[in-house]
């Protein structure tokens, strides 16, 4: 699977290359021959997208580099490196094309376009939709992020040609000399772009959310085995794009033995690494009471009282020992309450003035 994916992306890369690298060649030609410093900076933007799709096959060739003493889980993250460089890339072709286009504001030039030109930018704007829609089609057929992102800007890239085709059609028609203020638009736009493929991928090295159908989809699997009753608390680390190791709380009956709660483990971890590639790396056992009716009656009356505050979005793992008089449980609260500590207090305070002889182990989990 990875294999085919590999091929996909440096294949669609490779297009991608070729075809900026053609609209390069042919604007850059316009652009010196017309004198238009807009048709220029055109070409400038088309040959950052032709070095972002050659990183782009640096990067998931170098990703692709099987697993060694030193990186036991594989290379896949220095596809956010090839990222970042790209943006770095982008930024750094917008701000010069700002640079210029702002010189030829103060010190303008008149340009000269002919039909040719025009017809030569009008081709080039086609090309780029036509591009834009297979890489991102593609993008989407392997789950590629950078692949998604660069048909995305090749779609993009296509309105910002088609401002330098009608700038350049005024001009021809009423002598008015839009091109350099569109030059400012479209290095505007090239940065802006940078800005936000930098955004993005800091947030892959930092730890973004995971999608949340995909969490659904795991814990779903997890939870068509017999012997577990519930699935909470699945952390996903990413190693690159698709490239999952992760841990997850099981509930099971408090009857089940250690061989019992063995084979399960590896039961599930089978089930995640075939249906979803994702590699579990520990599995941690909720005990959930059978024998005691009043414990039942416990765990109903605490959960009355959590779900009675705002922002609770789930309780689980939930154990209490008559003898040893003490409470277990965990309590996610939504990141979007002002003050969780507080909100988490008052809980903890609720069920502990319902329950003063018992000792309240009380852990707020994330919301993952």
């Amino acid at each position: 699977m990875n294999e085919n994916r590999d091929k996909i992306i440096i294949k669609t890369s490779v297009i991608g290359i070729a075809a900026n690298i053609f609209l390069v060649l042919f604007k850059a030609a316009v652009g010196l021959i017309s004198n238009s410093i807009a048709v220029i900076l055109d070409a400038v933007n088309n040959l950052s997208d032709a070095l972002s799709s050659l990183i782009t096959i640096i990067g998931t060739k170098l990703a692709n580099r099987k697993p060694d003493k030193k990186h036991p889980l594989g290379h896949g993250r220095i596809e956010y490196l090839s990222a970042m460089i790209v943006a770095a890339l982008v930024i750094y072709a917008g701000i010069t094309s700002l640079i210029e286009s702002i010189k030829k504001i103060i010190t303008p030039e008149e340009p000269d376009y002919s039909v040719v030109s025009l017809v030569i930018i009008g081709a080039a704007v086609l090309v780029k939709i036509i591009l834009g829609t297979f890489v991102k089609k593609q993008g989407e057929k392997v789950n590629s992020g950078a692949l998604i992102a660069s048909g995305s800007d090749a779609m993009f890239d296509a309105i910002l040609s088609f401002s330098v085709f009608v700038s350049a059609l005024i001009f021809m028609l009423t002598g008015i000399s839009l091109e350099a203020f569109v030059g400012v638009v479209i290095a505007g736009f090239i940065i802006k772009a940078g800005i936000e493929m930098l955004m993005e991928t800091l947030d892959e090295i930092l730890g973004k959310r995971v999608d949340r159908d995909f969490i659904k989809d795991i814990k779903k699997t997890i939870c068509e085995d017999k012997d577990v009753h519930g699935a909470f608390d699945l952390i996903l680390h990413s190693y690159g794009p698709g490239k999952y190791v992760g841990s997850v709380h099981v509930e099971v009956l408090d009857t089940m033995t250690a061989d019992e709660i063995d084979l399960m483990e590896r039961r599930i971890a089978d089930s995640v690494i075939k249906k979803h590639g994702v590699i579990l790396a520990g599995i941690g056992i909720y005990s959930m009471n059978t024998k005691n009716d009043e414990i039942k009656a416990i765990r109903s009356d605490i959960t009355k009282i959590v779900i009675s505050h705002e922002g609770i979005l789930q309780i689980h793992g939930f154990y209490a020992d008559l003898e040893k008089k003490t409470i277990n449980l965990d309590v996610i609260l939504d990141f979007a309450l002002d003050d969780r500590e507080a909100v988490f207090n008052h809980i903890k305070n609720d069920i502990q003035e319902k329950y003063p002889d018992y000792t309240l182990n009380l852990a707020m989990d994330i919301d993952v």
